[in-house]
C-alpha cells in the first residue's frame, strides 16, 4: 500500500515532466516556484498533514494504555475495634492485609491492543491519502496561475493584432479613403485587448496568492514557471482505467477501516465472558496474636446478555462498511466517467484547433490584413477575422486547461501518470 500511495505521489509530481519549466522573467529578477516546490511547501508546512503528528501521539498514547493489565489494590481491613465488652479497645481487634486485582477473561488484553494498533495503522493511510489530496489541489491552483498567464499571452497577441488594425486604418484616414470613426472603433477594439491583457494580470496575482495560501505564504513575490497547458498526454481507454478504481487509495481506507471494526467486533465480543475479581491477604488476630490467610473470588453473572447489544453494534457497522464501500465506489466510477469523457473531448478539441482552425483563421486574418491596406474589404471584415482568431485561441485554452482539470481527477483515481510526450515548439501552443 504504501508502495502504491507513493507512486501516486509520483503521478502528481509527473506534471513537472509534462509541463517543462522555462527560463524565469529577465526584466525583474524573481523568485521563480516549479511545481515541484510548490508540492515540496505544502507537503513540509501545511497543518492538516502537521495535525497527523498530534493525533499519532494520541494514537501511540491510547495503545499504550490499552495494553495496561488490571491496577493491582492494597487494602487494610481493622474488624472488632474500640467495641464495647470483648471488643472493646484493641484487645479483640483483627487486622487484615489484602492485595486485590481483576483476572480478565475471554482475550480483552489482546483485543484491546488489536483495536489501538489499527487505528495507528489506518492513520498513515489516511494521512498518506490526505497528502495526495493536497497534492492534488496544489496542482489545480498551480493551473490557475499557467492560465492567467497564457490568457495574458493571447491578450497580448490580440493587441498586436489590434495595433496593426489602428495603423491601417490611421494609413486609409490619412489617404482619405476611410473616415475617422473607422479609427476610432479600432482604437476601441485595441482598449478592449488591453483590458484584457489588466484582467489576465490581476488573475494572475489572485491566483499566484490562492497557490501560495496553501503553504502560509501571505505576500507572495514570486513567479511560477511557465508552462504549457496544451500538451495533453495519451491516455488509456476507458475500461482498462476502471479497471484500476480498486487501487485507489480512497478505497484502500475501507480495508483499514474494516480491521478497525473487525478488532471493535471482538473486543465487544470478549465483553460476553465475565471477569474474576481476587482478593488475598492475611488476617491478624489480636487476642490470640495468631495469623491467617484470607482469600475470594467473584463473578459478575449474566455478562454474556449484557454484552449482546455491543456484539450486535458492532456486527452491523461491520456490515454497513461493505454497503458504504459498494456507495463509493460506484461514485469514484462515475467521477472516472465524467472525468474520462471531458478529457476526451477537450482533447480532440484542442488538436483540432491547433491543426486545422487556428491555421486557416492566421491565413485568413494575414490575408483580410493585405485585402484591406489595398482596399478591397472594409475595416469590419478584418476585426472579425481578429475576433475569431482571438477567440479560437480562448476556446483552445479553456479546452486543455478543462482537460488538464480532468487529467487530475483521473491521476488521483487510478494512481497512474500520464506524461506528454516531448514536441517540437512549433507543434504546440499559442502561435502569433
Amino acid at each position: 500500500m504504501r508502495m502504491r500511495l507513493a507512486a501516486f505521489a509520483a503521478c502528481i509530481v509527473a506534471f513537472v515532466v509534462a509541463w517543462p519549466a522555462t527560463a524565469a522573467d529577465s526584466v525583474v529578477p524573481r523568485q521563480t516556484v516549479t511545481l515541484d516546490d510548490a508540492f515540496m511547501r505544502v507537503a513540509d508546512s501545511h497543518p492538516d498533514l502537521r495535525l497527523f503528528g498530534a493525533r499519532s501521539d494520541v494514537l501511540a498514547a491510547e495503545r499504550d494504555r490499552a495494553a495496561l493489565r488490571p491496577t493491582l489494590a492494597a487494602g487494610a481491613t481493622v474488624e472488632n475495634a474500640f467495641g464495647s465488652g470483648e471488643a472493646s479497645g484493641l484487645q479483640g481487634a483483627e487486622l487484615t492485609l489484602t492485595l486485590a486485582s481483576i483476572l480478565e477473561r475471554g482475550g480483552k488484553l489482546d483485543a484491546r491492543r488489536a483495536l489501538a494498533q489499527s487505528r495507528i495503522d489506518a492513520l498513515a493511510i489516511e494521512r498518506e491519502t490526505r497528502r495526495l489530496d493536497l497534492l492534488a489541489e496544489v496542482a489545480r491552483r498551480y493551473l490557475a496561475v499557467v492560465a492567467a498567464q497564457k490568457q495574458r499571452e493571447i491578450a497580448l497577441l490580440d493587441i498586436a493584432q489590434r495595433q496593426r488594425t489602428v495603423g491601417g486604418a490611421r494609413q486609409r484616414l490619412q489617404a482619405g479613403a476611410s473616415p475617422e470613426s473607422v479609427v476610432l472603433t479600432a482604437q476601441a477594439a485595441l482598449a478592449r485587448a488591453e483590458l484584457d491583457r489588466a484582467r489576465a494580470e490581476q488573475r494572475s496575482v489572485a491566483a499566484r496568492q490562492h497557490l501560495a495560501a496553501l503553504w502560509g505564504e501571505r505576500d507572495p513575490t514570486f513567479d511560477v514557471a511557465t508552462r504549457d497547458p496544451l500538451r495533453l498526454p495519451e491516455i488509456g481507454d476507458f475500461s482498462v482505467l476502471a479497471e484500476l478504481i480498486a487501487k485507489t487509495p480512497e478505497l484502500a481506507q475501507f480495508a483499514d477501516e474494516q480491521r478497525i471494526r473487525e478488532a471493535r467486533l471482538q473486543l465487544a465480543r470478549t465483553g460476553g465472558a465475565a471477569d474474576l475479581d481476587w482478593q488475598v491477604g492475611v488476617r491478624r488476630l489480636q487476642a490470640t496474636d495468631d495469623f491467617g490467610l484470607v482469600g475470594s473470588v467473584s463473578m459478575p453473572l449474566g455478562s454474556r446478555t449484557r454484552a449482546q447489544p455491543d456484539i450486535r453494534i458492532a456486527e452491523a457497522e461491520l456490515t454497513s462498511l461493505e454497503i458504504e464501500r459498494e456507495a463509493k465506489g460506484l461514485a469514484l466510477y462515475s467521477t472516472l466517467v465524467e472525468a474520462h469523457g471531458r478529457y476526451r473531448v477537450a482533447q480532440v478539441e484542442v488538436q483540432r484547433l491547433q491543426n486545422d482552425v487556428l491555421p486557416k483563421l492566421g491565413q485568413a486574418e494575414a490575408a483580410a490584413e493585405r485585402a484591406y491596406r489595398g482596399g478591397a474589404i472594409s475595416y469590419l471584415e478584418w476585426a472579425q477575422l481578429q475576433s475569431e482568431r482571438t477567440a479560437a485561441r480562448k476556446q483552445q485554452l479553456d479546452a486543455a486547461l478543462d482537460a488538464q482539470r480532468a487529467l487530475i481527477e483521473i491521476q488521483r483515481l487510478t494512481g497512474q501518470a500520464f506524461v506528454a510526450a516531448p514536441v517540437a515548439a512549433t507543434a504546440q501552443g499559442i502561435t502569433p
